[in-house]
């Protein structure tokens, strides 16, 4: 997996699959999900929490922040529901659709702490970096949700070839 370089966020971070600048629509069959980490949703929301930890705690532990050990775990707390929410969908899906809630939740979460930290450190952090972060956890966020959607489609299906 490739972190990407936040000003370079633009390849391959579009909804839709439309191409930043050029008009046109890329066609790219998706992956078979063999793992959690096949999900795009896990991999978008470890690159944020990555970029967390990389560039915006330091910043923070530089102004003497004290949210700065919660703001590395929430934002890693989202990947991990994903994970843990994809591993229990067969066996206890009513659990498995609540970790993905709560990774909902974290998206919300975590683009509340930024919106905070851009406000009150907004001259001593990137803030372009901050915008980027929350664009790319509402964005995911509607993944999420739409993963969500799909499991819960799927499991309708499943039942009713059952019967």
């Amino acid at each position: 997996m490739i972190y990407n370089n936040y000003k370079n966020r633009n390849q391959g971070w579009t909804p839709g699959g439309r191409n930043v600048g050029t008009g046109k629509f890329r066609f790219s069959p998706k992956k078979p999900v063999r793992s959690f980490r096949d999900l795009e949703v896990y991999q978008k929301t470890l690159e944020c929490s990555v970029l967390i930890d990389k560039d915006i705690i330091p910043a923070l532990e530089k102004v003497k922040d004290t949210r700065v050990e919660e703001l590395s775990k929430n934002a890693m707390s989202i990947p991990l529901y994903i994970s843990e929410g994809h591993s229990l969908r067969f066996a206890d899906f009513a659990l498995a659709l609540g970790y993905i809630e709560k990774a909902l939740s974290g998206c919300n979460r975590m683009s509340v702490y930024l919106d905070q930290i851009k406000g009150k450190y907004g001259d001593k952090i990137k803030v372009d970096l901050v915008e980027d972060l929350i664009n790319r956890y509402t964005l995911v966020r509607g993944k999420i949700f739409r993963l969500e959607q799909s499991w819960k489609k799927f499991l309708n299906q499943d039942k009713e070839n059952k019967k």
